[in-house]
């Protein structure tokens, strides 16, 4: 049987955002034509590949 594919596997996960910051993702994601979802995952993925992780090490 034939199957769309999204892309990548995904899973669903719940956040709690303030809600400033909330609007800021829904205006950022609409001026751009992106679902808030893929703008939230290319967010984190920045985020993550751009941590500076030099002091990961101290507790």
């Amino acid at each position: 049987m034939w199957k769309i594919k999204k892309g990548y596997d995904s899973v669903s996960k719940s956040f709690r955002l303030p809600e400033e910051l909330a609007n800021k993702i829904d205006n950022l994601a609409l001026k751009n034509n992106l679902s808030i979802n893929q703008l939230v995952i290319q967010c984190l993925n920045y985020a993550i590949n751009n941590l500076d992780d030099t002091n990961n090490n101290e507790k």
